[in-house]
């Protein structure tokens, strides 16, 4: 039986268009994603968007179209962006879909039935761009919101809550013996500290927001868009068989992602986030499968973010980087590997074109590039065909198994970084001046384990550089990575 994969990205909101940020995430699970396909596992690779809320309708408003409309214009936007950056996704699942949407119904009213939801008032301070409520202890000085860092407002409304504080020591419990689940171990602490601080139950609908999903037994209560969007990862995953009414559109689903039940899938073996929303996947979240008595995702993994030039991404500012005018600019692999080299996976890191085109110039063009034609031109002088087979006692082609085994162990510690490190230190060793028909049989070997290395982060490179290394006749190539000029 093939090993399965499910891996997510967050549901990316749709009040504006896609960025960097966002592409780092999702360029992030392509290349897990590719590296496991390689390995023989069935990948699921779960992306989409999330569109409902006060924010969606507000931003529809103000550009004269229907929430619905503007979605779709987004949507659409995100789905272009994840064509031009080569996103080998299995599925794309939108909140406002039909079937995600009988989901998060038919989950709500199970929850008020086995008490895990009930219905209450509350008063809170509530940031409209977050479309959560904070509590004294978060609040920033000025009464403004711990993230955007603008001021809160009274919010007083009819809501019902879901019972979180129930699940304050099974989370605990859950963190204690599956340490891989809070990642990386730098971030869990602060997790666990906030649990440990005692858990309010949550406020999981509103009264003032038109554009949500309705709760079926009291249509004037619209479902919180974060209690929405989280259960993208299971209604994506054909959760639904004793849930919902239509067992139709179930099967449908089921069809259409290409598994026979939702079991096959779940549970997710990776939920990748940025850090700013790794509370909501590894508090709220996991609590809400606990009540459903579903599995908890092996993993959630909370990377860093990114800032441009030393500055905050920002549309005041002007400096938000869109990755597919770089990519058309620079090529989409070598922003892809860019992305990844640059900084320890997990970490913040910052953008600047001129390391951008140093690191292009240096591990691409003057190390990989370089040699894959100095090595084929001597090859063509010296051997002639390419054999499809390279066999022998070389010492550089017994390292590329050990150097495999170094990648293999980086990539379960999604140390995106120290897999390219090996790759380019590897090119490194392989620039051996001499040219005889042995040492460039060994190269050209060494070489085809480089382009399959490279191939889930240079998904066009990658193979065309086995291309051009497969057994047979050599032909004459143009430059695998032209230098870019400073």
């Amino acid at each position: 039986m093939t090993k399965k994969f499910y891996l997510t990205t967050p549901l990316y909101y749709v009040n504006s268009v896609p960025h960097i940020g966002h592409a780092y995430t999702t360029i992030a699970q392509d290349i897990l994603a590719r590296y496991k396909r390689q390995q023989g596992f069935d990948v699921h690779y779960l992306t989409g968007t999330d569109e409902h809320g006060a924010n969606i309708e507000k931003t529809a408003a103000a550009n004269n179209v229907s929430p619905k409309q503007w979605a779709d214009s987004v949507a659409a936007k995100y789905k272009e962006m994840w064509k031009t950056l080569n996103i080998s996704y299995d599925d794309f699942i939108r909140t406002t879909d039909p079937y995600h949407e009988h989901v998060v119904q038919a989950i709500f009213e199970k929850l008020l039935k086995t008490g895990d939801i009930y219905l209450g008032s509350y008063s809170g301070k509530y940031c409209m761009s977050c479309e959560q409520y904070y509590n004294d202890s978060e609040i920033l000085e000025g009464n403004l919101c711990p993230v955007h860092k603008r001021p809160l407002t009274e919010v007083h409304e009819e809501t019902y809550f879901f019972k979180l504080s129930r699940y304050e020591k099974p989370l605990l419990k859950y963190y204690e013996e599956h340490l891989e689940f809070l990642s990386p171990k730098t971030r869990a602490n602060e997790i666990i500290n906030f649990v440990k601080g005692g858990l309010q139950d949550l406020s999981v609908t509103r009264t003032k927001v038109a554009w949500g999903i309705p709760v079926p037994s009291n249509p004037k209560h619209t479902i919180y868009v974060w209690f929405d969007a989280l259960i993208n990862y299971i209604s994506g995953a054909g959760f639904g068989t004793h849930i919902c009414d239509d067992k139709q559109e179930h099967e449908a689903q089921l069809k259409k992602i290409g598994v026979e039940k939702f079991e096959d899938l779940w549970p997710a073996d990776l939920h990748m986030v940025g850090k700013e929303i790794f509370r909501f996947h590894t508090v709220i979240w996991p609590a809400v499968l606990m009540a459903l008595n579903l599995p908890l995702p092996k993993k959630v993994f909370a990377h860093g973010w990114w800032t441009v030039e030393g500055e905050k991404m920002s549309k005041s500012l002007g400096n938000i980087v869109n990755p597919a005018e770089v990519a058309e600019k620079y090529g989409v692999d070598p922003v892809r590997a860019f992305l990844f080299r640059e900084v320890p996976f997990g970490q913040d890191g910052d953008f600047s074109m001129e390391s951008f085109k140093n690191r292009y110039n240096s591990d691409l063009a003057n190390n990989i590039g370089n040699l894959l034609s100095r090595t084929l031109n001597m090859a063509a002088k010296n051997i002639g065909d390419l054999p499809e087979t390279i066999t022998g006692d070389y010492k550089l082609l017994a390292k590329a198994g050990e150097v495999e085994k170094i990648i293999d162990a980086a990539y379960d510690e999604l140390a995106f970084d120290k897999v390219l490190e090996q790759i380019y230190g590897f090119a490194s060793d392989l620039n051996n001046p001499a040219a005889t028909k042995e040492v460039l049989l060994e190269l050209v070997a060494c070489l085809r384990y480089v382009a399959k290395w490279l191939t889930p982060f240079m998904p066009t490179i990658g193979p065309e550089m086995a291309r051009r290394l497969q057994p047979g006749k050599i032909e004459k190539y143009p430059p695998l990575f032209p230098r870019l000029e400073k």
